[in-house]
């Protein structure tokens, strides 16, 4: 008798482990406490890993966890409807939520449009939450999401590395991390430095060989010109062009830091190192800008990814 009580005790107890409560909006939620009993406090800079997954088979839809957190300031009159927000006021750092998306209610939210292949009638969303640290000034905060980025930027530097190493390519690095491929430097009394204005063939592609841009091999693409050192592309390339001159050619091994980030960029997906095969057509002193020029259109997937 004493062993069915332990048994009903110890199932009650997983019972009320698992159960979800609702916010006032209806989103079904529950808290892991992480051990500490200081609530987040109201004006505080808070940091998160977030991880959002659909349907049965749980697609990722984001994921932040084992990358860079998101960080945002904590206003609770300024709490979201029907998401997490909604939970914060209950948690302290270390603790974990989950919670589950109704696909119908944020349709009816306006929160998507409308159904779709990826956003079906009748579908959910599955989400998790892990707050990892609070600070109460920005400075605070600006630090802990530096060391995060940097520590991101070098694992990313570490997969190329062995990119380059399976590949057999002899690299130079840049200041940031780019790694550079030199086959022919070019003619060096002509360099891609700083203030240049440089013609550039190319072909950009993943580290699994999927093309996503490329001059090189479509008929009647126009050379890319581009002035370096101007930071109007992505780092990796602004800073990998200065190691060629007229008539080089090589590659670019751009960590995903130094290129699209976190965020990604039309056909890139996030945080995807990208491989650019760039022919160095000419190396030029740009003409002066008329002072009152509209802003020249620029290829999208050159844009720069926004990281200094």
């Amino acid at each position: 008798m004493k062993q069915l009580t332990a048994v009903l005790a110890l199932a009650i107890v997983l019972v009320s482990c698992n159960q979800f409560d609702k916010t006032k909006s209806g989103m079904p939620y529950k808290i892991t406490k992480g051990g500490s009993t200081a609530l987040l406090k109201n004006g505080s800079y808070v940091v998160l890993n977030l991880e959002f997954k659909l349907g049965s088979k749980d697609s990722i839809l984001n994921n932040t966890f084992g990358k860079i957190p998101v960080s945002f300031r904590f206003d609770t009159a300024q709490l979201g409807k029907y998401n997490f927000t909604e939970v914060l006021p209950k948690c302290a750092v270390g603790d974990v939520i989950n919670f589950t998306l109704s696909i119908d209610t944020l349709k009816n939210l306006g929160a998507i449009p409308d159904f779709d292949k990826t956003f079906t009638k009748g579908g959910a969303i599955k989400g998790k939450v892990e707050i990892l640290a609070s600070f109460d000034n920005q400075a605070g905060v600006s630090n802990y999401m530096n060391k995060a980025f940097e520590a991101e930027k070098a694992r990313e530097i570490k997969d190329l590395d062995a990119y380059a190493a399976a590949k057999g390519y002899k690299t130079e690095k840049t200041p940031s991390g780019a790694e550079v491929v030199i086959e022919n430097a070019g003619d060096l009394s002509n360099k891609a430095d700083s203030g240049k204005e440089v013609t550039v063939l190319y072909k950009g592609y993943t580290v699994d060989g999927k093309v996503f841009d490329s001059n090189i091999d479509k008929a009647g693409a126009p050379p890319f010109k581009v002035i370096v050192g101007e930071r109007k592309v992505i780092p990796g390339w602004d800073e990998g062009l200065r190691l060629f001159a007229k008539g080089g050619r090589g590659k670019i091994l751009v960590p995903a830091m130094l290129g699209y980030g976190e965020r990604g960029g039309g056909p890139i997906k996030p945080y995807s190192n990208l491989i650019f095969d760039v022919q160095i057509v000419d190396v030029a002193t740009p003409a002066p800008a008329p002072p009152a020029a509209a802003a020249s259109g620029m290829n999208p997937q050159m844009m720069m990814h926004g990281h200094k």
